[in-house]
């Protein structure tokens, strides 16, 4: 029975595996914690593996737990901010002029820090919806809340988002955030 278990983790970790770090990267903004807590999930899957209701969606299962564990490591560390402004600094360039680039980099900079500013209700339907581009119902299985919650807490971190960054940053940035 453990070896199937085994073998059903590894299979869901090969497929997801990046996304859910990816996820705990936007969220915590640091690498480290990301591996940890990706680690952490993983791990927490292994557990309440015989719990999972086989109706529902691996993925959709996998990121509430990835919630959870953010949420538990943003309990702990008594963290005032998720993101760190170099996160989107490590985006490698991969085309255009130094100039372009470095204009680019301090509106991805922009964006970052106005991103923190969010509170984490927001910035996790930002991160979902806007970032990694689940659907509406994705997310609000992951967050464990309405559909219709989900659709308003992204108008409002948009337009939180649009106000903070007005003057500073052209509107393409928040336009591709609520496509």
């Amino acid at each position: 029975m453990q070896d199937h278990i085994n073998q059903q983790v590894m299979l869901l970790y090969e497929a997801h595996h990046r996304d859910v770090y990816h996820f705990l990267l936007y969220f915590t903004g640091n690498q480290n914690d990301a591996e940890d807590l990706t680690q952490e999930v993983f791990i927490r899957v292994m557990k309440s593996w015989e719990r999972f209701d086989y109706r529902s969606d691996q993925k959709t299962w996998l990121f509430a737990i990835a919630k959870y564990a953010a949420i538990d490591h943003y309990r702990k560390k008594k963290v005032q901010s998720f993101f760190s402004a170099n996160w989107l600094l490590r985006l490698a360039a991969t085309e255009g002029l130094p100039e372009k680039e470095i204009e680019s980099k301090e509106e991805e900079q922009e964006l970052a820090r106005a991103i923190q500013s969010l509170s984490s209700h927001y910035r996790m339907v930002v991160i979902l919806r806007g970032i990694k581009g689940y659907t509406v119902k994705e997310t609000a299985e992951i967050l464990e809340c309405s559909e219709s919650q989900v659709k308003v807490s992204l108008h409002r971190a948009l337009k939180k988002l649009q106000k903070e960054l007005q003057g500073r940053i052209g509107g393409e940035w928040c336009d591709g955030l609520a496509k």
